[in-house]
Parts: C-alpha cells; sequence; structure tokens
C-alpha cells in the first residue's frame, strides 16, 4: 500500500531502515565470519572464524552491560578497535571503519529504497519543509549507505544513535533534536515502521507520528489493534471508499499525540 504523509507540518522526522531504506542483513552466516576473520588477519590480528564471532559476540554485550542506560547503544568502532587490540594491533582509525564497513558489506544480502522515497523527500523539500533523520543506527555504516542510495542529500540533518549512546526510544535521543536545531515538536511529524522505538518514543515527547507497517516492521502493534476496535466502534474510522482510491490512514490518539497508520506498506507517494 503506498502510503502519503499530510503535509500539514513545518518538521518530518523520519525513521531509516524500515521506513525510507528496505534492507536484509544476516550476520549469523558462518561465510561472513570466516572471510571477516581473514581480513583481522591480514593486518596481524589472527583469529579463527568461532573465536571472532565468539569474542565479537562477547565484546557487544560487555557494551552494552557497561552503558547503565534503558536503551544503550553502542558504538561498533569500539568492538572493533578492542577486537585489534586484542590480539596486539593498534588500527587506525581508517582501519577500524573499513574493517566495520567490510563487515556490513558481507552481511548484507540487499539495500534499496522503497518506491517513491527520492521523490517523497525532494516533493517535501520543494514543498518548503524540513526534513530530519533520526535511525538507531552506526555512523561508519549508515553515512554510506545514505550517499550510496543518494539521499544525504536530502536532511537539513542526520542523527546516528552511535552519536550519542543512547537508542530509540530514549527522550533524550529525540530531544536532541530540539536541543541542536530548536525544533517545535508541535509543529513536527516523526515517521516509522517500529511501534515501540518509533512510534512510542515520539509519544513520549509530545510529537505526532505516522506509522507504517513495512517489510521489517514486527508483528502488528497491539495498541493499534486496540485503538481501531475503539474507533471503529465510535465511527471514527476513516478509510477510502472506493476499491482504487488512495489509501486513507487509521487515525488515533496515544496520549495527546495525533497519530495515523499504514499497515502493509510498499512505498512512498507524495501529492500537493
Amino acid at each position: 500500500m503506498t502510503a502519503y504523509l499530510p503535509l500539514t507540518y513545518e518538521n518530518y522526522i523520519f525513521d531509516l531502515y524500515g521506513t525510507l531504506v528496505d534492507i536484509h542483513t544476516d550476520e549469523s552466516c558462518p561465510r561472513l565470519w570466516e572471510k571477516l576473520s581473514l581480513f583481522f588477519g591480514y593486518y596481524g590480528a589472527r583469529y579463527s572464524a568461532n573465536e571472532l564471532r565468539h569474542t565479537w559476540d562477547e565484546r557487544t554485550a560487555q557494551c552494552r552491560g557497561q552503558a547503565y542506560e534503558a536503551f544503550p547503544e553502542i558504538d561498533v568502532t569500539v568492538i572493533i578497535r578492542a577486537l585489534f587490540e586484542q590480539k596486539g594491533v593498534a588500527p587506525s582509525l581508517e582501519l577500524i571503519h573499513h574493517t566495520g564497513q567490510f563487515f556490513r558489506i558481507l552481511s548484507t544480502e540487499y539495500i534499496r529504497l522503497y518506491d517513491g522515497t527520492r521523490e517523497l523527500l525532494d516533493g517535501l523539500r520543494n514543498a518548503g519543509k524540513h526534513i530530519w533523520l533520526l535511525s538507531n543506527a552506526q555512523r561508519i555504516f549508515t553515512r554510506y549507505e545514505l550517499r550510496m542510495l543518494d539521499i544525504d542529500r536530502c536532511f537539513d540533518s542526520i542523527l546516528i544513535s552511535s552519536d550519542f549512546g543512547v537508542a530509540k526510544p530514549d527522550p533524550r535521543f529525540f530531544r536532541q533534536l530540539n536541543t541542536n536545531y530548536s525544533i517545535d515538536f508541535s509543529r513536527s511529524l516523526f515517521i516509522g515502521n517500529d511501534a515501540v522505538n518509533d512510534v512510542g518514543g515520539a509519544v513520549g515527547v509530545g510529537l505526532d507520528s505516522f506509522y507504517v507497517h513495512s517489510n521489517l516492521s514486527s508483528i502488528a502493534p497491539s495498541w493499534l489493534s486496540e485503538e481501531a476496535k475503539l474507533l471503529t466502534e465510535a465511527a471514527d474510522f476513516e478509510k477510502a471508499s472506493a476499491p482504487d482510491a488512495p489509501a486513507v490512514p487509521l487515525r488515533f490518539r496515544l496520549g495527546d499525540t495525533t497519530n495515523e497508520t499504514v499497515m502493509n506498506f510498499t512505498g512512498w507517494g507524495f501529492t500537493l
């Protein structure tokens, strides 16, 4: 189903993966760890594939455990540096970044924009809107993927959780937009595909939200079905009257915010 955003806001704050970008990664593939262990070995950090995977997971768990945050975000460069140093190698920042990007490339089966993504972002820009990205992600992957997909130019600013040590739905991550750029949340819409991290986090800071249930979303959120039932009983459930008409999103309330959702999301449309 094609989704159309309301154009009544000044600021549009997007999640990335599952919202604008369709991606599939598999970090469990044994072949990945075999290749990555060879890469480490090229630079003097000799690991077997199993040892590297076990040590990577162990270091990741240690970093999360030491964060003392409800929603911590690790910086994968810290993990990679520790893996080299454990074998007596002092890696340069360039080597750390290249190692992380090699890992990402090995684990990525595909990455692509959802239909209409670039047209949507360009349309919002041409309509005089401000566009922001707030993503739970790693900078050394995400900034390059945005450039590869040719949408890095579309945003007023890009905020990535690995830079802040916390991730959505932590309200502190959302409030970086207000702190750094003085964004008025009352004139802003958050768009994402995760019921907890995106919608829950947005509602927690008073942001209206637009939820798309994409192929990367988890099971349909329980609050949506409950709200849909209540709205249907109250005759407030809006939908297109003709089979071929554009889908009208389900509108629902959470807290003091206005929210909409499109199920079976396949891509974006844009109309003035």
